[in-house]
């Protein structure tokens, strides 16, 4: 039985941690919004900012991961457990090609967010596997 989240919940999450990253970056600014990064951002981003959101992205999930871990009696989202056991054997390059790959295949779909193409394109199919 393959383990899915719906998109609602994912860009909840995608949005919540949007949020907490804005909170803990300091001010953007009065009125900017951050932005869910999607296909049309990714394809006109140098291939460094690409980098730079991939490893952005892991460390949030790692450190959820790692305070879920060392606190296992408060009531937690499985959100960052399943990405970390869904992209196990993934590297920063094998993600970043795979995610362009993808949207080269899909151009009809750059407004998709690439947290949302890294979930069900990556990490749905990682859990599967897994299994």
């Amino acid at each position: 039985m393959p383990i899915e989240l719906s998109c609602f919940t994912l860009r909840k999450a995608a949005s919540a941690l949007g949020v907490a990253l804005l909170l803990s970056a300091g001010t953007v600014g009065a009125t900017e919004e951050v932005p869910l990064v999607n296909g049309t951002h990714w394809t006109t981003s140098a291939p460094e900012v690409k980098k730079a959101y991939l490893v952005g992205l892991s460390n949030a999930i790692l450190v959820d991961v790692a305070y879920q871990a060392d606190n296992p009696k408060a009531t937690m989202s499985d959100f960052s457990p399943k990405v970390a056991k869904g992209m196990k054997g993934h590297t920063l390059d094998t993600t970043l090609a795979a995610i362009d790959n993808w949207y080269a295949a899909h151009p009809d779909q750059l407004q998709r967010p690439v947290v949302e193409t890294i979930w069900f394109e990556m990490v749905v199919p990682g859990l599967n596997k897994s299994k």
